[in-house]
């Protein structure tokens, strides 16, 4: 082994021994190489956002919407620090994302059960075991299995969520295994502690010990045999689980609780059109609640319609069309329905002028079609609330 001249002339004079410089040397050289493949990144995720009308206190209760009207707004900034899986085998890794920012408060994976601004979205250990093609797993804290979006604002082709989004778990704590067939086909499935997001959250006692949650999905990807079509995915998943502190938005001043047993379903497609740089999608998102009680969502389903066009290397446009209905649910004071119903559009306009920097302008029109839900007290109430919003991310 060769040592640098400091450490001969350290050695000479007795401070240090060869031997002990070896050994040092190769544990920094392990460390080294640990930290190699480490990689950091993330995004600071900011916005400005008018609303239109003076009743802005009950406005559309889509996740990550709230307290944002009539102002500018820190949404976020996520840190991510990762170790990739290679292709070896006996593969290992980690993933750890981190929130800090309002949105950590809505997130609620807080172990504490208090939101705050800071919280841990994931943290992971991740393995491969040799069965097969390979079985990827990931033990600890990990996004959901399902949905069409994602809860980092810049992989989703609009600023706001859907309302599908915001009745979809988000995080849970437990085992995932994921295994791909072959380029065209994957499936995954794993148990956690419970539905929701709480970390090293427990089902309600006594079930704790018994009842977990438990999860399954598949993917379908066209080959590339299908001409225009090939790239374009299938996805269908089911979770069934315990939710200690659910919630749903009921158009009628807030949420309201739906803690208890839930499932909810998932299907969804993107699919690749004959042309050129135009993608369409669909999702459909039910959740079965058995909850109880008085002013309890029992079920509830969303529909959302996408299409995504890239004009040029810097231009892209988005349009989002959405229904969400909750059965049984909280009636508004202006209706006696005993359905809340809600239509959205949503159009985008997303131009990358700066490296490294999405940029977006937004329009959103939300209306309700079983009753007046939106605008405060029962004078103020309306059907229809509008708003424009700018997104500007920085991804580092």
């Amino acid at each position: 082994m060769k040592f640098n001249k400091w450490t001969i002339g350290l050695a000479a004079v007795g401070v240090v021994s060869l031997a002990s410089a070896a050994k040092a040397d190769e544990k920094l050289s392990a460390v080294q190489s640990a930290l190699s493949s480490t990689t950091i990144s993330g995004y600071v995720d900011t916005s400005t956002q008018w609303n239109f009308g003076t009743g802005n206190v009950d406005n559309p209760q889509y996740a990550y919407g709230a307290g944002k009207a009539d102002g500018f707004n820190l949404n976020v900034v996520q840190l991510s620090i990762s170790k990739p899986l290679d292709e070896s085998e006996w593969a290992s890794g980690y993933k750890v994302d981190l929130w800090f920012g309002p949105d950590a408060n809505t997130l609620l994976t807080s172990s504490t059960g208090v939101a705050n601004d800071l919280t841990i979205k994931q943290a992971y250990v991740a393995l491969r075991t040799p069965v097969g093609n390979g079985i990827d797993w990931k033990i600890g804290v990990f996004d959901t299995i399902i949905g069409y979006e994602s809860s980092e604002s810049p992989n989703n082709p609009n600023f706001t969520r859907s309302y599908g989004y915001s009745i979809e778990p988000t995080t849970h704590t437990g085992l995932l295994g994921t295994y791909r067939v072959c380029e065209e086909f994957s499936f995954s499935a794993g148990i956690a502690n419970t539905f929701g997001a709480t970390i090293n959250g427990r089902a309600n006692p006594p079930k704790a010990e018994s009842y977990k949650t438990y999860m399954a999905s598949v993917a379908l990807t066209a080959p590339q045999s299908w001409g225009w079509a090939a790239g374009s995915t299938a996805y269908a998943g089911v979770i069934n689980g315990y939710n200690g502190g659910g919630s749903l938005p009921n158009f009628a001043g807030g949420t309201q609780n739906v803690a208890g047993n839930q499932t909810s379903w998932y299907m969804g497609a993107t699919l690749a059109t004959p042309v050129t740089g135009l993608k369409c999608g669909a999702s459909f998102d039910y959740l079965d609640s058995f909850s109880t009680g008085p002013g309890v969502g029992h079920d509830a389903y969303a529909i959302g319609l996408y299409t995504s066009y890239q004009a040029t290397e810097k231009l892209s446009l988005h349009a989002r069309g959405e229904l969400l209905t909750l059965q049984d649910s909280v009636a508004p004071a202006a209706t006696t329905s005993d359905n809340s119903q809600v239509w959205a559009l949503t159009g985008t306009v997303q131009y990358d002028l700066w490296q490294n920097v999405i940029s977006r302008l937004e329009f959103r029109w939300d209306h309700g079609d079983e009753g007046k839900y939106f605008g405060g007290s029962t004078a103020n109430s309306r059907k229809n609330a509008c708003m424009v919003a700018a997104n500007v991310v920085y991804k580092f």
